[in-house]
Parts: C-alpha cells; structure tokens; sequence
C-alpha cells in the first residue's frame, strides 16, 4: 500500500547548516508518527519543509505517490496538508466561529457560506469549544486559542495534520485535556505527524517514532523500542535541565 506520506533525503540547508539532512520516512494511513530530538534537531523544520513553508533544498516529500514537495504551501493545503504552529496564529479581528470557518473556506475540502457554517461548528464541537463560537478569540484562555487553531486546521478535512509542539505551555490539567483531546482524533482514523517533547504524549499517542539529532534521523520504529534505544536516551532523552531548587 502507497504511504499517505514519504520523505526521500528530504533536505535542508541555510548557508552552511544543514537543518534537516538527507531525511527518510514514510507515515501510513491512519497513523500516529511522533517526530522527536532535542531543540534545535531540525523538527519544525522537517514540518516546514512537508508544508510547503520552506522548500527542500535537496529530496523529494510526496502525498499519495505525487510529489508536493517546491509546490507553494497553500497548493499543498489544498491537496490535504494541514498544520498547527508552535506560536499560535489566529484572525485577532474575528470570532471564534469566523476563523474556523476560514479553514473550512481555505483547506482541502473548500466550502462555502452555510455549509463552511455548519462545517466549522461541527469541529469546534469536536474541540470543546461550540459554546464559545460567538466569542472574539482575545478572550479565551491559552488552550482555547490552541483548540480554535487545531480546529480551523482540522475543518478543511486535511488527509495529513501536523501537530507542531501543539501540547506546549499547557498546565496539568489543560495536559490532560489536550492529549485526550489528540486521542481522540488517534480513534477516529486520522493520519498525525507529531512533535512533541512532552513524553507521555509520545508514549500514549504515538504508534511509531522517528527521532532527529543534529538534523538527521538517528532512530526509527516503534515507540518504547525507540524510546528505550540507549542512543536515543543519549541523545535525547538523557539530556534534561536540571530541577531548580
């Protein structure tokens, strides 16, 4: 079977760094693909260069055996790539409801007026948040800004959601919230590429992993294997701030 999505030495480079190196992997149909490494290790890159946001300069990305990578990144949208940011972006002068639909309108599945409507309701009762559809987006709390943009992604209907450290600043319980919240996205078939650094996410969500060093793939597979590779521990998960006192 065609994966959903393939990188072959899929690179980048900037002057004389090589960000992401000669990258490999596929991502299967309905799976959960972590996409792990230290800071710096070239992830949000790799999701740069699958979106479209950067060209590769060296490789090839395709979805569905047709090649996207160089493509602009709103064609690769709309041939069902679809992405959150680490810094969240939303439409400041519209309602909740309003950016929504702005990815109902703009996303794969492109739809209009009162189908766009309904379409985005239907996904923010997905996210928890139909109360909250008339509200300016100035006025929800972090995770709900979170959830408005994994909701504006997710009603364009992508066949690819890339999930870029969407779990970050989240206190305990918004954790919780936000992980059950992926899961269930997990159980309704949908294909996610994931980076994370929040371990108990990989470990709960992810059916594979794919880890980065210093812009290249230093493990693969799935996920305690690869969670339990001492070169990975070395690599990754050994490195680890001290606590403060």
């Amino acid at each position: 079977m065609t994966p959903v999505l393939s990188l072959r030495g899929a690179t980048k480079r900037f002057g004389g760094l090589v960000a992401v190196n000669e990258l490999d992997f596929d991502v299967a149909e309905h799976e959960v693909l972590g996409l792990i490494g230290p800071n710096g290790s070239g992830k949000s890159t790799t999701l740069n260069l699958i979106s479209g946001a950067l060209p590769p300069t060296a490789g090839t990305i395709s979805l569905r055996g047709s090649v996207i990578s160089g493509l602009p990144a709103q064609d690769i949208a709309r041939r069902g790539v679809a992405r959150t940011f680490q810094l969240v972006r939303l439409l400041p002068s519209m309602t909740v409801l309003e950016n929504v639909m702005a990815g109902a309108v703009f996303g794969h599945r492109r739809r209009w007026g009162h189908d766009a409507e309904a379409q985005a309701m239907r996904v923010l009762d997905l996210v928890g948040l139909s109360r909250r559809a008339q509200a300016p987006v100035g006025s929800l709390t972090y995770i709900d800004t979170k959830r408005v943009e994994l909701a504006r992604t997710l009603a364009g209907e992508p066949k690819v959601l890339l999930l870029d450290e969407w779990l970050a600043g989240l206190n305990p319980t918004e954790l919780e919230e936000g992980i059950a919240l992926i899961r269930r996205l997990r159980d309704e078939g949908r294909t996610i590429i994931l980076v994370e650094h929040v371990m108990d996410a990989i470990r709960s969500l992810c059916d594979r992993c794919v880890v980065m060093s210093s812009g290249s793939k230093i493990a693969e597979g799935e996920t305690e294997e690869v969670l339990n590779d001492p070169g990975v521990i070395e690599a990754y998960l050994g490195v680890e701030e001290p606590a403060h006192a």
